[in-house]
């Protein structure tokens, strides 16, 4: 896992080991060991012990590790089989709400990715952004849904995402993070559906997305690159910003120096 490119992170419930491997392969530039939902609680020991066991036959992988919430009974344990492994290098922070639970996981010495679910968390973002430790930001729809009432899946909730998606943009490039990823998106099977909203979301900054399904992960990396067209267009305003002017026009339209350097971004996308 590059933790400077991750556009794809992809899920896989910490009690079905015989996934982990696969999940690795899926092309997911990021995979997330999950301790947290996806998990039930008779078996969360269990996947702790599936983690461990896995990192200890497989050498040199690389693994994100969801953990279960602060103030739950398997937190510190989540926590403690972490710091053990240096092949984990992140974890993810379910329902953050402040700076003392985000500085708390950040002992571990991994990289620290918040994951705002709640009214609460919503406020503290301010404060979350700015520990130390925290490598990258994102959000879980369903759960702040819940907290705040919305119906999820609507276009009214999806208005209040945009919100959250702006919050994490905004604090995200204040405190010199990786760009946010997005959360979620529920129904795996709809794949016209995924690359509209993983389009939008490129539009408007995010980084990718959080998967719930191999299928979902090319899907993503194909929406977010930019098209022919577009690459064509950067490369006309690249090849005309060589002749070293402050101001020129291309196709019709005039650039300068933030359009030369949304260009030059788009050519530097996989």
């Amino acid at each position: 896992m590059s933790s400077l490119f991750v556009r794809t992170a992809l899920f896989v419930p910490g009690n079905r080991p015989e996934r982990f491997a696969k999940a690795l392969a899926s092309g997911a530039d990021a995979v997330i060991i999950d301790l947290e939902d996806a998990v039930p609680s008779a078996e969360k020991a269990a996947a702790r012990q599936h983690l461990a066991q896995f990192i200890l036959w497989n050498r040199d992988v690389q693994l994100l590790v969801r953990i279960n919430a602060t103030g739950t009974m398997e937190h510190e344990a989540d926590l403690e089989v972490c710091r053990q492994h240096p092949d984990v290098v992140g974890i993810m922070l379910p329902k953050a709400e402040s700076a003392a639970q985000v500085n708390h996981v950040a002992t571990s010495g991994k990289a620290v990715w918040p994951i705002i679910e709640s009214a609460r968390g919503m406020l503290a973002i301010t404060e979350i952004a700015a520990c130390t430790g925290v490598q990258r930001l994102t959000f879980g729809a369903l759960d702040l849904a819940l907290d705040l009432g919305l119906k999820a899946g609507s276009p009214a909730a999806e208005t209040v995402y945009d919100q959250t998606r702006f919050a994490l943009l905004l604090h995200s490039r204040v405190n010199d993070l990786q760009p946010p990823l997005d959360s979620v998106y529920p129904n795996f099977e709809d794949d016209t559906g995924l690359a509209s909203a993983m389009r939008r979301g490129r539009d408007m900054g995010m980084g990718g997305a959080l998967c719930i399904h191999p299928r979902q992960v090319a899907i993503v990396h194909s929406a977010l690159a930019p098209s022919a067209e577009e690459k064509a267009w950067a490369q006309r305003i690249v090849s005309a910003a060589a002749s070293g002017e402050a101001a020129f026009k291309v196709d019709g339209e005039m650039v300068d120096a933030p359009v030369l350097g949304r260009a030059r971004r788009l050519l530097a996308m996989n």
